[in-house]
């Protein structure tokens, strides 16, 4: 689950991280009211979503005055901002940051992220930080500093100052730099995180650090410990498709092709949609019903494929374990009886139950296209999407 920018800085401020002034509005009313609060003088205005690449977007403007900030948030509030990290779809803006501008010397970049590779979480550091980190990290990958620690003791004053080695920055810098790394470690470690990001982390001209942006990824299976943290889901940030996933406990990601995937097992689904591609489609989702899916959340995962417009047909690829076959084909029945499938369906069953699964199937009376195995069920889909 993502957090807003603003809601990011509140969890800041409880870490003792300095973040910049401001306040949040949901209209252009109040917008004006939050910035006459703030004082006059240059503002940034913001939009709140869940992407990166705003600046770049249009999605930050930086004005002056009262007016100017009126005019902002009018251009903003309501609209869908489409970023680098949005998708085509874009990310409905419902809500502006609205921040005293500050005058800025340097742009650091700092981050505390999951290394699954070595199942630790690491510190990221550059003294190269702002719009551009992400081209640093591919032509100049050796001024981005790594620093990996233990998620049961944090991270120390020491390890936090390893990422300084060579560094220009002086001793003063140096203090209070590694104190502000130590708290997004605390803030990343302590709400169950996946990702916590500050980009700029900034120096102002007065010499003060401060966290310009903040970005905090948190990781779902966390969130039953951090009530507080829940309730701050955005779900109008999300794909609804993925909204109601959820409430069948179904794994779900919609991608932007045309063949539908139903599939028990992320691994299993992963392998499907790779198998999609080398036939030469293009999977429209990711879609795992679980290891011990009932009939009901199979039918509204059937069903759920098909609120995709883009869907010419649909592959379903189970391997039967705890999951059992017979069921699978029950779900598909089910769904089918409530919608009008003009779509090809392609099934591939294999494992528990396998037989009652296809024979359940075959009774139907539907057109079904079987298939023994995964490549087989694969150019099975891919041929009657290019035959329609």
């Amino acid at each position: 689950m993502n957090l807003h920018e603003y809601q990011a800085k509140d969890l800041f401020r409880q870490y003792q991280i300095p973040v910049s002034k401001g306040q949040v509005a949901r209209s252009p009313e109040e917008a004006e009211k939050a910035a006459r609060a703030l004082g006059d003088g240059s503002f940034a205005v913001k939009a709140q979503i869940h992407a990166g690449g705003r600046g770049k977007a249009g999605g930050v403007k930086i004005v002056r005055g009262i007016a100017e900030v009126r005019a902002a948030a009018q251009a903003l509030l309501g609209k869908t901002l489409k970023t680098i990290q949005t998708g085509p779809s874009g990310q409905p803006v419902d809500q502006i940051l609205i921040e005293i501008k500050s005058p800025i010397s340097r742009e650091f970049y700092a981050a505390i992220a999951l290394d699954r590779s070595k199942a630790q979480p690491c510190l990221i550091f550059s003294e190269a930080g702002g719009m551009e980190i992400e081209e640093v990290a591919k032509t100049s990958p050796e001024k981005i500093r790594r620093k990996h620690f233990s998620a049961r003791s944090g991270l120390s004053e020491s390890e936090a100052k390893m990422v300084f080695d060579g560094s220009s920055l002086s001793a003063k810098d140096i203090q209070s730099l590694y104190q502000i790394l130590i708290n997004l470690a605390k803030v990343f470690l302590e709400t169950d995180a996946s990702l916590v990001e500050v980009n700029p982390l900034a120096q102002l001209d007065s010499g003060e650090w401060i966290a310009l942006d903040a970005k905090v990824r948190l990781d779902d299976n966390g969130l039953e410990r951090h009530p507080e943290l829940a309730r701050l889901h955005d779900a109008r940030q999300e794909d609804p498709r993925e909204t109601e996933a959820k409430k069948f406990g179904l794994s779900y990601v919609g991608l932007e092709g045309n063949i539908g995937c139903m599939v028990n097992g992320a691994g299993l689904a992963m392998a499907t949609m790779d198998l999609i591609k080398l036939a030469g489609g293009e999977p429209a989702n990711f879609l795992d019903v679980g290891g011990g899916a009932a009939q009901e959340k199979v039918a509204a995962a059937f069903k759920l494929i098909l609120t995709d417009p883009k869907v010419r047909a649909i592959l379903v690829n189970i391997f039967g374990g705890i999951m059992r076959c017979d069921v699978i084909a029950q779900g598909i029945l089910a769904a089918m009886k409530e919608i009008d499938l003009k779509v090809p369906l392609v099934v591939r069953l294999e494992g528990t139950q396998v037989k009652e699964g296809k024979e359940i199937l075959k009774r139907s009376g539907l057109k079904i296209i079987s298939a023994e195995s995964l490549q087989e069920a694969a150019q099975k889909v891919v041929s009657s999407v290019h035959s329609r």
